[in-house]
């Protein structure tokens, strides 16, 4: 069993988060399930929307709530990937000056934001 069934991210600009949020997803393999689904191989799924209930005002991630999503990644050379390609399709590298460990020595990650200001670390696997 999975421990995240899915997780709906409301988007103010559902074009701009579909192209940044699925080259990401599809570069961890998740596969496109919808025009702004992808699913893990675990049957995790994130999808992405907006709604006539959202409040207009941009997302902050400072704010209390949801700070990140930290997905993880196979390999290293993969995450080098990432980091050379990500702000191509929009993401914006934070703590670029002490990548890969800015989550500490003994941790190697990348702190990815969307455009939007959703922050993702991209966490290399065990």
């Amino acid at each position: 069993m999975r421990a995240l069934h899915h997780l709906d991210l409301w988007v103010g600009d559902v074009a701009s988060a579909t192209g940044e949020w699925g080259w990401l997803l599809g570069e961890l393999e998740w596969e496109q399930d919808g025009e702004r689904s992808w699913r893990h191989a675990d049957g995790t799924y994130v999808f992405l929307e907006t709604s006539a209930d959202q409040v207009d005002a941009p997302y902050d991630r400072l704010r209390p709530g949801v700070n990140h999503l930290a997905l993880t990644v196979e390999d290293r050379p993969l995450l080098d990937r990432l980091r050379a390609e990500s702000s191509a399709h929009g993401w914006h590298e934070l703590f670029a000056d002490r990548y890969p460990h800015a989550g500490g020595e003994r941790h190697t990650a990348l702190y990815l934001e969307s455009s939007e200001g959703f922050e993702v670390e991209l966490v290399l696997g065990d």
